[in-house]
């Protein structure tokens, strides 16, 4: 039970620190439940709503350090551009596929 209490504090404290990076870390564990999904029942929803998270959690990454630069920004902004890269590509496999 201090495990899930330890785990819940800190959830809770992420979200009132900085509300954008928890929004952007939420919707990462978001599209990687559903591209888990997606690998389990080939669904295409689930690729499509997994890929729109990533593209928007990437395009969220890239205006808050445009805003606000952090102390490490390169690092943010190629994972930020490899992640768009990566949703972009799978986007073009839906496409191909229908």
């Amino acid at each position: 039970m201090r495990f899930w209490h330890f785990w819940l504090n800190s959830f809770v404290l992420s979200s009132q620190y900085n509300p954008p990076r928890f929004v952007e870390m939420l919707m990462v564990l978001l599209a990687i439940i559903m591209l888990i999904i997606w690998n389990f029942t080939l669904d295409t929803p689930y690729m499509i709503l997994g890929w729109s998270f990533v593209i928007g959690a990437s395009i969220s990454i890239l205006v808050r350090e445009a805003i606000a630069p952090s102390p490490d920004i390169r690092i943010n902004q190629l994972a930020a551009f490899f992640f768009l890269s990566i949703s972009l590509y799978g986007f073009v496999y839906v496409f191909q596929n229908l």
